[in-house]
């Protein structure tokens, strides 16, 4: 990258933490339950799951900037102000020629999120720049056709897909239904609008016609040439028929449950038959909710790889994990990885340490159920599918010591039962005082961290 182009990444770089971010999503009410028998087991297997991996990696990477917003007029966005807008798209179009991942390894990805736990994987296929990981027949602006094209491993998104399936892996192509690429989206004609299309759709609907058929057969190249695939997950929440951008999700959903049978469709914040679950974006419910959902929280402040990321710790991602799994939701972590196409050292030893976490006490996240009462101060509760078991999970806050006991009232074991630490099996002492609290003893010496108790309970 050149001095100039630097700059601008820098720029984007520091303007992305500090500017308010008009792409968050929080999750929608009005859920509708699936009716395909098919579509309600995958659900099912996909909510014991638990924890996830989000893959968002394209064009962004090769400039170190937040994913592909930075090319929509729109006033939460800041861009290098030398420029012009339309050089400024054409800057960000011609990373095509560079972004070039000479050592791009999903197995190095599939691996680290294995280590860590992780259960499926959700990778972007396309963001609302339209390009494209996968080698689209239907546009060359894609991975394949520019400056990774005499690369073996260019039709990136196979490799990935396969990598994850080989180590059992639930897999899920993230797709962007606008593509401010195409002329049959943002076309020239008329100047932008922000994420939305150039024209008006109601005055051109044989444009939009076009668009929509072009994005079908995108879907179904992505449907029937990559395996089995699980998720569907769609973004571009403005892309509805009320907002006058009809896709004809009902279409879409019939072909690519032909070709997938059981797939899990996520039309993002759009309520109805096509949400099959809801995707709070960088926060979790305030309540426990009684339908399926998934917090998306990325590992750093940002979505993609950027060149000076502000990290999460293992621990604050292992107590995030906790309090979403007792509210009944799943959570996917996203990470990014760098041009280069490689996880960093930074992103893997994270994951590790979640992953050793889980090892020892996955065994109150995985399949477990939630309780109503799920939460007593910084401490969580589960149950096993059977509901004969337990879990207090206590969410340790770093930086704080660790307590000598845990004490809650409800969800209280039956008389006489043993309480131990799932990480161990070592058994712990315990009280209940006149007025039903009871108090739960710790090891001394515990190291700093969060943790399961398991006892049996009526319930």
């Amino acid at each position: 990258m050149n001095r100039r182009l630097m700059i601008i990444a820098a720029l984007m770089i520091a303007t992305a933490a500090t500017a308010q971010r008009d792409d968050v999503v929080e999750q929608a009410d009005g859920y509708v339950w699936p009716t395909d028998e098919a579509v309600l087991q995958k659900l099912r297997t996909w909510q014991d799951l638990k924890f996830g991996v989000l893959i968002h990696w394209g064009l962004y990477a090769q400039a170190g900037i937040v994913e592909s917003w930075s090319i929509a007029c729109e006033n939460w966005i800041r861009r290098d102000t030398t420029q012009t807008y339309e050089q400024y798209k054409q800057w960000y179009w011609g990373l095509c020629d560079t972004f070039r991942p000479t050592r791009f390894d999903p197995s190095q990805w599939a691996e680290a999120c294995r280590r860590a736990g992780m259960r499926y994987v959700l990778f972007t296929t396309k963001h609302h720049d339209g390009f494209c990981l996968w080698d689209s027949r239907e546009t060359d602006f894609t991975i394949a056709r520019h400056a990774f094209r005499d690369d073996a491993r260019r039709d990136v998104a196979r490799h990935v897909f396969t990598a994850f399936r080989d180590r059992g892996f639930m897999t899920g192509a993230y797709f962007s239904k606008p593509d401010w690429h195409s002329q049959l989206y943002w076309w020239d004609v008329y100047p932008n609008r922000g994420r939305n299309t150039t024209y008006d759709t109601r005055q051109y609907p044989w444009r939009w016609q076009q668009f929509t058929q072009f994005t079908h057969r995108q879907v179904r190249e992505l449907m029937s040439g990559y395996g089995p695939l699980d998720i569907l997950w769609l973004d571009g929440g403005w892309v509805y028929p009320e907002n006058h951008q009809d896709i004809d999700m009902p279409g879409l959903a019939r072909m690519a449950r032909s070709l997938q049978p059981g797939l899990l469709i996520v039309d993002r914040t759009i309520r109805g038959p096509y949400e099959n679950y809801q995707t709070p974006e960088r926060t979790i419910p305030e309540r426990q909710l009684t339908h399926p959902w998934e917090s998306c929280i990325p590992l750093s402040d940002d979505w993609g790889y950027v060149a000076r990321p502000r990290w999460k710790s293992a621990a604050r991602v292992v107590g995030t994990l906790i309090e979403i799994v007792a509210k009944g939701g799943n959570m996917v972590l996203g990470v990014g990885p760098t041009p280069e196409g490689l996880l960093q050292p930074e992103v893997t030893a994270r994951l590790d340490s979640i992953g050793q976490w889980l090892t020892a006490n996955g065994r109150a996240i995985y399949q477990t159920r939630p309780t109503p009462h799920y939460q007593e101060g910084d401490i969580f509760f589960t149950r096993s599918a059977d509901g004969h078991v337990v879990y207090a999970l206590y969410r340790h806050t770093e930086g704080q010591p660790m307590p000598t006991s845990l004490t809650w009232t409800h969800n209280l074991p039956t008389r006489g039962v043993t309480l131990r630490l799932v990480s161990t099996g070592q058994r712990l002492k315990y009280h209940t005082d006149a007025d039903g609290r009871l108090t739960v003893h710790l090891p001394k010496r515990l190291a700093p961290q969060s943790l399961a108790i398991e006892f049996k309970s009526e319930m």
